[in-house]
């Protein structure tokens, strides 16, 4: 009977590796910069073993997709913590990957401590990757009114003109500190583990397979700083204010592989900024721009913010504002300029072995299926639409945080990706069968009421000069 494991890609995977090298489980393919997410083991014939985003791995233990898994106990917990009765069994800390996850506040925020934040009777904002965590630690601190803003990442960058607090993950205290924030209270240490079905630990011999990594563990780093040891008094105060002034135009800049391409942008449109892309990881940028306030986020969560009033302008895709609308149909953000850089094709992708060429060939597929299709998808509602649109039938949606292409053929039988050449999809033997839309980098703002005239000027010269930049491209 086969045994499959869901491996991790990204930080875990260095160690993981040199683990599971030690057990002699011979997967020589399992190294940064593999080109296959499939391995195989010369040790355990039986065993089958698949390269996953980290947080897509407990979901797919959970549901019995694999028998195994490696991953954070954050991912594992933010799992638990929402659906307590899964299949989800925690079977040992690997000792490596150690971190925390602290709730904090910015300094200027004037809370040191949970007592003072249990008094509150402001609504407090809750910013974090980690919805369900925050939700249950705001419920058993008793919190009188809170609401939770999920995110992509990048938590940090929003204390405290977008949230009051965060839980974000850092090695110690000291690093929550470096961002200018005090941290409250640590949720919950976390490292490496190991985890499995609940229903396949007793349907399936896995002792060989599992002694050969428990025997072979290095020992525990236990390097992180208790809370307790923490000196507040050593975060660095930051000048920033909880209220915005309402004729301050706060502009949201993306992180990650387009910061290039923004700056080339805003140099062209001839606007000065520094420290964007930051070498030492700063997220506010400064400009030569009067009355405007910079945060670098997620481009994914870029449409909602804009639509719950954190931010006026933002530079994202036209993929996450699609998605974002398709969720919120009535939301206020909107697309202002296309800035005709990043174009990607959001497509429906399938295993070249499934008999059809387009959509219409699919839909006949799936009237033949007694079963409920399965589409993988980091766009939750862009799949959800293309299934209801195309009359797929019984179908459900599986969310993915990255490396979607894995999940064909095993674990999703569609998937709704982005691609700029298609490359990578043939690569992993895979082939499009339709183009949803075409995407590239736009500046989208909200359709609200703006708070002032002087803001409104500010927010109309910049639009204009971003336009007259793209326009001499």
């Amino acid at each position: 009977m086969p045994i499959k494991i869901a491996l991790p890609k990204g930080g875990l995977l260095a160690k993981t590796a040199a683990i599971l090298e030690k057990a002699g489980w011979g997967l020589g393919d399992y190294h940064e910069g593999a080109r296959s997410y499939r391995l195989s083991s010369q040790r355990f014939p039986a065993l089958k073993a698949k390269i996953f985003h980290e947080k897509d791995i407990p979901i797919q233990v959970a549901v019995g997709n694999y028998d195994l898994g490696i991953c954070g106990l954050d991912w594992v917990e933010e799992l638990l913590v929402k659906y307590p009765s899964s299949a989800l069994v925690k079977v040992r800390d690997l000792g490596y990957g150690e971190g925390a996850l602290y709730m904090a506040a910015a300094v200027s925020y004037g809370v040191a401590s949970l007592e003072t934040l249990a008094t509150k009777w402001d609504i407090i904002r809750i910013a974090s990757e980690y919805p369900n965590l925050a939700e249950s630690f705001a419920a058993h601190t008793r919190l009188k009114r809170f609401c939770i803003y999920p995110l992509w990442g990048a938590a940090e960058a929003y204390p405290p003109e977008s949230a009051d607090i965060v839980l974000l993950p850092r090695k110690t205290g000291g690093e929550v500190l470096n961002h200018g924030l005090v941290p409250l209270s640590k949720v919950l240490d976390f490292g490496a583990c190991l985890i499995a079905n609940r229903y396949s630990l007793k349907a399936k011999d896995m002792a060989e397979i599992l002694s050969s990594i428990t025997d072979n563990l290095p020992p525990a780093e236990k390097n992180l700083s208790p809370l307790e040891e923490i000196k507040v008094s050593a975060a660095t105060e930051l000048p920033f204010a909880r209220q915005v002034p309402d004729d301050v135009v706060r502009l949201a800049l993306p992180d990650g592989h387009q910061q290039l391409h923004v700056r080339r942008i805003l140099d062209r449109a001839g606007i000065q900024i520094d420290d964007y892309p930051s070498a030492v990881g700063s997220r506010r940028p400064t400009s030569s721009l009067d009355g405007v306030l910079i945060k670098v986020i997620r481009p994914q969560d870029m449409p909602l913010q804009v639509a719950n009033g954190n931010f006026d302008l933002a530079i994202t895709g036209r993929d996450w504002l699609t998605e974002h609308c398709y969720q919120f149909p009535s939301s206020p953000a909107t697309e202002l300029l296309d800035l005709k850089y990043g174009k990607v094709r959001i497509v429906a992708v399938v295993s070249k072995d499934v008999p059809v060429d387009d959509t219409d060939g699919l839909r006949q597929l799936c009237r033949q299926s007694k079963v409920a299709y399965r589409v993988a998808s980091e766009y939750l509602n862009i799949a959800d639409k293309y299934a209801r649109t195309n009359h797929l039938g019984m179908y459900r949606v599986i969310p993915t945080w990255g490396a979607t292409e894995a999940f064909l053929p095993e674990d999703a039988d569609l998937l709704i990706e982005n691609t700029e050449t298609g490359r990578t999809i043939a690569r992993h033997n895979l082939k499009i069968i339709d183009t949803l839309f075409t995407s590239t980098a736009c500046l989208i703002g909200s359709t609200g009421s703006i708070a002032s005239s002087v803001k409104g000027e500010r927010i109309k010269s910049l639009l204009k000069m971003l336009q007259d930049a793209v326009e001499a491209i």
